[in-house]
Protein backbone atom coordinates (compact mmCIF):
# COMPACT_ATOMS: atom_id res chain seq x y z
CA UNK A 1 0.00 0.00 0.00
CA UNK A 2 1.04 3.66 -0.03
CA UNK A 3 2.37 3.39 3.53
CA UNK A 4 4.83 0.68 2.52
CA UNK A 5 3.09 -2.27 4.19
CA UNK A 6 3.44 -5.39 2.10
CA UNK A 7 0.15 -7.26 2.07
CA UNK A 8 1.15 -10.11 -0.23
CA UNK A 9 4.56 -11.30 -1.33
CA UNK A 10 5.52 -14.42 -3.21
CA UNK A 11 9.14 -15.17 -4.08
CA UNK A 12 10.23 -17.70 -6.65
CA UNK A 13 13.92 -17.54 -5.77
CA UNK A 14 15.34 -18.31 -2.32
CA UNK A 15 16.04 -15.22 -0.17
CA UNK A 16 16.44 -14.72 3.54
CA UNK A 17 13.96 -12.53 5.43
CA UNK A 18 16.30 -9.56 5.80
CA UNK A 19 16.91 -9.44 2.05
CA UNK A 20 13.17 -9.70 1.39
CA UNK A 21 12.40 -6.74 3.66
CA UNK A 22 15.18 -4.68 2.08
CA UNK A 23 14.00 -5.56 -1.42
CA UNK A 24 10.38 -4.69 -0.59
CA UNK A 25 11.47 -1.36 0.89
CA UNK A 26 13.55 -0.45 -2.17
CA UNK A 27 10.81 -1.43 -4.62
CA UNK A 28 8.23 0.52 -2.61
CA UNK A 29 10.40 3.64 -2.67
CA UNK A 30 10.94 3.27 -6.41
CA UNK A 31 7.27 2.77 -7.27
CA UNK A 32 5.72 5.33 -4.91
CA UNK A 33 8.13 8.09 -5.90
CA UNK A 34 7.44 7.75 -9.64
CA UNK A 35 5.36 10.38 -11.40
CA UNK A 36 1.94 8.96 -12.42
CA UNK A 37 2.63 10.25 -15.94
CA UNK A 38 5.49 7.75 -16.33
CA UNK A 39 5.03 4.21 -17.58
CA UNK A 40 4.24 1.35 -15.23
CA UNK A 41 7.67 -0.17 -15.91
CA UNK A 42 10.93 0.63 -14.16
CA UNK A 43 14.42 -0.84 -14.25
CA UNK A 44 15.59 -2.21 -10.93
CA UNK A 45 19.01 -3.79 -10.45
CA UNK A 46 19.18 -6.45 -13.17
CA UNK A 47 15.39 -6.80 -13.39
CA UNK A 48 12.33 -4.87 -14.45
CA UNK A 49 9.55 -3.80 -12.12
CA UNK A 50 6.03 -3.88 -13.54
CA UNK A 51 3.41 -2.28 -11.33
CA UNK A 52 -0.10 -0.96 -11.34
CA UNK A 53 -1.93 1.10 -8.76
CA UNK A 54 -5.52 0.32 -7.79
CA UNK A 55 -6.95 2.79 -5.27
CA UNK A 56 -4.37 2.82 -2.45
CA UNK A 57 -2.71 -0.48 -3.35
CA UNK A 58 0.24 -1.13 -5.62
CA UNK A 59 0.47 -4.51 -7.33
CA UNK A 60 4.05 -5.15 -8.36
CA UNK A 61 5.91 -7.87 -10.23
CA UNK A 62 9.66 -8.15 -10.58
CA UNK A 63 10.52 -9.81 -13.87
CA UNK A 64 13.56 -10.69 -15.96
CA UNK A 65 14.74 -8.14 -18.50
CA UNK A 66 13.73 -10.47 -21.34
CA UNK A 67 10.12 -10.96 -20.10
CA UNK A 68 7.19 -9.19 -21.74
CA UNK A 69 6.15 -6.17 -19.64
CA UNK A 70 2.69 -5.85 -21.18
CA UNK A 71 1.88 -9.48 -20.48
CA UNK A 72 2.82 -8.96 -16.83
CA UNK A 73 0.75 -5.78 -16.66
CA UNK A 74 -2.22 -7.75 -17.99
CA UNK A 75 -1.51 -10.52 -15.46
CA UNK A 76 -1.69 -7.95 -12.65
CA UNK A 77 -4.99 -6.67 -14.03
CA UNK A 78 -6.36 -10.22 -14.31
CA UNK A 79 -5.32 -10.92 -10.71
CA UNK A 80 -7.14 -7.81 -9.49
CA UNK A 81 -10.24 -8.68 -11.55
CA UNK A 82 -10.30 -12.18 -10.05
CA UNK A 83 -9.86 -10.78 -6.54
CA UNK A 84 -12.64 -8.29 -7.20
CA UNK A 85 -15.00 -10.99 -8.42
CA UNK A 86 -14.09 -13.47 -5.68
CA UNK A 87 -14.45 -10.99 -2.79
CA UNK A 88 -17.25 -8.93 -4.38
CA UNK A 89 -15.49 -5.56 -4.61
CA UNK A 90 -12.12 -6.32 -3.03
CA UNK A 91 -10.48 -3.95 -0.55
CA UNK A 92 -7.24 -3.98 1.40
CA UNK A 93 -8.88 -5.62 4.41
CA UNK A 94 -9.85 -8.60 2.27
CA UNK A 95 -6.16 -9.10 1.49
CA UNK A 96 -5.22 -8.82 5.17
CA UNK A 97 -7.90 -11.05 6.71
CA UNK A 98 -8.16 -13.58 3.87
CA UNK A 99 -4.49 -13.83 2.94
CA UNK A 100 -4.69 -17.63 2.64
CA UNK A 101 -7.39 -17.30 -0.03
CA UNK A 102 -5.40 -14.61 -1.83
CA UNK A 103 -2.38 -16.92 -1.99
CA UNK A 104 -4.66 -19.70 -3.26
CA UNK A 105 -5.92 -17.42 -6.04
CA UNK A 106 -2.37 -16.45 -6.95
CA UNK A 107 -1.31 -20.10 -7.05
CA UNK A 108 -4.21 -20.93 -9.37
CA UNK A 109 -2.82 -18.83 -12.16
CA UNK A 110 0.91 -18.43 -11.46
CA UNK A 111 3.00 -21.52 -10.80
CA UNK A 112 6.75 -21.35 -10.11
CA UNK A 113 6.85 -17.78 -11.39
CA UNK A 114 5.25 -18.60 -14.74
CA UNK A 115 1.71 -17.72 -15.77
CA UNK A 116 -0.22 -20.97 -16.15
CA UNK A 117 -3.80 -19.87 -16.76
CA UNK A 118 -5.17 -16.66 -18.23
CA UNK A 119 -8.87 -17.50 -18.53
CA UNK A 120 -10.74 -15.72 -15.76
CA UNK A 121 -13.70 -18.09 -16.08
CA UNK A 122 -11.53 -21.20 -15.66
CA UNK A 123 -9.77 -19.78 -12.60
CA UNK A 124 -13.06 -18.77 -10.97
CA UNK A 125 -14.53 -22.23 -11.66
CA UNK A 126 -11.50 -23.86 -9.98
CA UNK A 127 -11.87 -21.55 -7.00
CA UNK A 128 -15.56 -22.45 -6.73
CA UNK A 129 -14.65 -26.16 -6.75
CA UNK A 130 -12.06 -25.58 -4.02
CA UNK A 131 -14.64 -23.69 -1.95
CA UNK A 132 -16.95 -26.70 -2.16
CA UNK A 133 -14.17 -28.95 -0.86
CA UNK A 134 -13.23 -26.60 1.96
CA UNK A 135 -16.80 -26.10 3.22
Amino acid sequence: NRAGKTRLAKYYIPMDDADKRKLEYEVHRLVVSRDPKHTNFAEFRTYKIVYRRYAGLFFTMCIDVSDNELMCLEAIHLFVEILDHYFQNVCELDLVFNFHKVYLILDEFICAGEIQETAKKVILERLAELEKIIT
